[in-house]
This record gives structure tokens, C-alpha cells and sequence, in this order.
């Protein structure tokens, strides 16, 4: 998947307009429209800015790392430990099918 395919993926599932987008980067919704084209490249403060918006590293938006990790910032251990037994459940799952 390219960027401009990643980047319109992350935006629709955080049920984000591209004004509203661009509004949070700093930038026009058209700069918004041009990266989801793959017709422009955003800097790397605009691409910092993505990642925390979407809560990615900036690896995975540049498809350097492709695995999908899971911000946790901010929760304390009892959640974090309910976090852990979710994702291991669902992979347990996931691996049976």
C-alpha cells in the first residue's frame, strides 16, 4: 500500500474530512487531497504531525515497519494488562480459523 492509500485508510477509519485533516496539520484540505494522491510528500513536521494524530510511528506510515502498533500512553498497568489479554485472545482467534 502506498502512503497516499495508507494515509486516506487512517483517515477514514478515525472518521476524519480531509478539512478536518488539515486543520489539525496546519495545512489546506487540498495539501490533504495531494498527499492521499501520492502527488505530494509532506515534510517531516507534517509527517511527525500524522503520526500522532493517527497514532503510528512514522515507520509504519512510510511502510518501513508494517506492523500496526497500539498506542498506550496514558493508561495505567490494570488497563494495560487488560490490553495485553485482548490482543492475545483475539490472536489465539485469529490463528484457528
Amino acid at each position: 500500500m502506498d502512503f497516499g492509500d495508507k494515509l486516506k485508510d487512517l483517515r477514514q477509519q478515525a472518521g476524519l474530512t480531509q478539512k478536518q485533516l488539515a486543520d489539525q496539520l496546519g495545512v489546506t484540505k487540498s495539501v490533504v487531497s495531494f498527499y492521499e494522491r501520492s502527488e505530494r510528500t509532506p515534510s517531516p513536521d507534517v509527517l511527525r504531525k500524522l503520526a500522532a494524530v493517527f497514532h503510528v510511528s512514522t515507520d509504519f506510515l512510510l511502510d518501513i515497519d508494517r506492523v500496526k502498533r497500539i498506542d498506550i500512553s496514558g493508561l495505567d498497568d490494570n488497563d494495560i494488562q487488560l490490553v495485553s489479554m485482548l490482543v492475545d485472545t483475539l490472536r489465539k482467534k485469529n490463528i484457528k480459523k
